[in-house]
């Protein structure tokens, strides 16, 4: 378990030695540094501080440091909101430059390049104006490392159960080192780091005994059991073809709710009754391939062959094969050419995937060092791909985390969630939470849990008009004006 020591370091964590005699050289003491950005016609001056929080076993040596990113502004009863990726594998960085935090880097949107100037900005999206911001680097990511052997990190932090009891037990700690215990609290969390945050706000609930005022689930990978057995059930493709239809209406410049709500309500109406009955209606079949075709746009022999079952890499390279070009399964109308197209199978990587670690490794990597003046020499992991394939996929991890989200926001009649998605996304798509809520009890107030849907994909916040409207959305939950 992670435990604060203020700012004294121990002689193992300042050594970097853990009980058993695993050894990295020391990181650096928190430093900080004051900046100011113009928002909404207004100068907002704040305090940025890298700093590490030790994660302590129940003998009470450390495992593992956890670094963390942390803007403040000086202010009384200020809430304070923890933002978490996904992966698992993933840091903080791409909400913190992409989304919510007060500067952002160029990423994640058509036209963008790798090798392009990984320059910061304002960020005019950045919730800063309304809450102080912390953003947690998960072990292995980041610069946040684990303080014993291999084999034994895997065990400690690279499971369902062991991320969610540290992870909790850093946000409290840094609570307690800061003096914050007593401040609205709330979390956001992004894909993997979606299904990290239902179960963090329950076992703080329950556990730790601080309570969150809100959630905020942005693309979040809610339910991993619901794409299977897609050979008799309908979910898996009744998830994934309103994502397929808004990219088409987005290329054709009629996306927008209203063409949208048709499109959800055929998915899990006659689409759903259709492959439910399979070869039974012939005649029904017939229609729903008609109709997916004319929902998608795609090539009615493509369709006909599918079955009307579009699975989402084959969508990927038909829909952009006559360019030569792929789709992200992260934002299908983001395109990168396609390295291998006379494969029987996608070969490459993902357009979007492959295109954000420059930038955001970049940019990261000289804020801290040179910006903030936290001055280390490691490497950072914006997306650790060895800590992806270390983690253990377990029976916990299949159930999901809606158990968990029920549970907390019955623990608490003013807990208020917001699931926000873009309409693009196949990788987390949005039609699984909306079907997820539908089927959740009022308890209630139904508003306390929403589903909001934005032009774009898993980071729809690249979009400045997406973001803009997220925003709003996300203070009207605050209260913030």
């Amino acid at each position: 378990m992670a435990h604060a020591d203020g700012d004294a370091k121990t002689p193992s964590a300042q050594d970097g030695a853990s009980a058993d005699g695993f050894h990295l050289p020391p990181l650096p003491a928190d430093a900080h540094v004051s900046q100011s950005i113009k928002v909404d016609g207004r100068t907002l001056s704040y305090t940025v501080t890298v700093g590490t929080l030790p994660v302590r076993d129940e003998k009470g040596d450390i495992t593992g440091q956890v670094v963390y990113t942390a803007y403040t502004v000086p202010g009384k009863d200020r809430p304070v909101t923890f933002a978490l990726n996904g992966g698992p594998g993933a840091s903080s960085v791409y909400l913190n430059f992409g989304a919510i935090g007060p500067k952002r880097v160029n990423f994640g949107v058509d036209g963008a390049n790798p090798s392009d100037p990984a320059a910061l900005h304002d960020n005019q999206g950045t919730w800063l104006g309304f809450t102080d911001l912390v953003f947690i680097d998960p072990i292995g990511t980041g610069y946040s490392r684990a303080m014993v052997p291999e084999d034994k990190a895997t065990k400690l932090f690279y499971s369902t159960d062991n991320d969610i009891k540290y992870l909790s037990r850093t946000i409290y700690d840094w609570l307690v080192k800061h003096g914050r215990i007593a401040s609205r609290k709330y979390l956001v969390g992004e894909s993997y780091g979606g299904f990290r945050g239902p179960r963090i706000t329950e076992y703080l609930q329950t556990q730790l005994g601080v309570a969150m005022n809100g959630v905020v689930l942005l693309s979040p990978y809610l339910d991993a059991s619901a794409s299977d057995n897609e050979n008799v059930s309908p979910l898996p493709w009744m998830l994934t073809l309103p994502s397929i239809a808004a990219a088409h209406l987005e290329r054709e410049h009629k996306l927008s709710p209203e063409t949208m709500a048709p499109i959800i309500d055929y998915t899990r109406g006659d689409y759903a009754t259709t492959l439910m009955k399979g070869r039974t209606d012939p005649a029904g079949t017939e229609a729903m391939i008609r109709k997916v075709t004319e929902l998608t746009g795609l090539d009615p022999v493509f369709v006909q062959r599918s079955g009307g079952r579009l699975e989402t890499q084959a969508y990927l390279r038909e829909v952009y094969r006559a360019e030569g070009k792929l789709g992200s399964r992260y934002d299908s109308n983001v395109t990168a050419w396609d390295p291998f197209p006379y494969a029987p199978h996608q070969v490459g990587g993902d357009p979007i995937l492959n295109g954000i670690i420059a930038p955001t490794t970049t940019a990261m990597v000289n804020f801290v060092t040179q910006t903030v003046g936290w001055k280390y020499d490691g490497r950072y992991n914006a997306l650790s791909y060895d800590v992806n394939n270390a983690w253990h996929e377990d029976d916990d991890a299949n159930k999901g985390s809606v158990s968990q989200l029920r549970e907390a926001v019955a623990n608490d009649p003013n807990l208020h969630v917001l699931i926000a998605h873009g309409w693009d996304d196949l990788s987390c798509p949005f039609m699984a939470s909306i079907l997820i809520v539908d089927q959740m009890p009022a308890m209630g107030d139904p508003t306390r849990v929403q589903v909001k849907e934005y032009p774009g994909g898993h980071m729809f916040y690249t979009r400045p008009t997406s973001q803009a409207a997220f925003v709003q959305d996300v203070k009207a939950m605050y209260g913030a004006r």
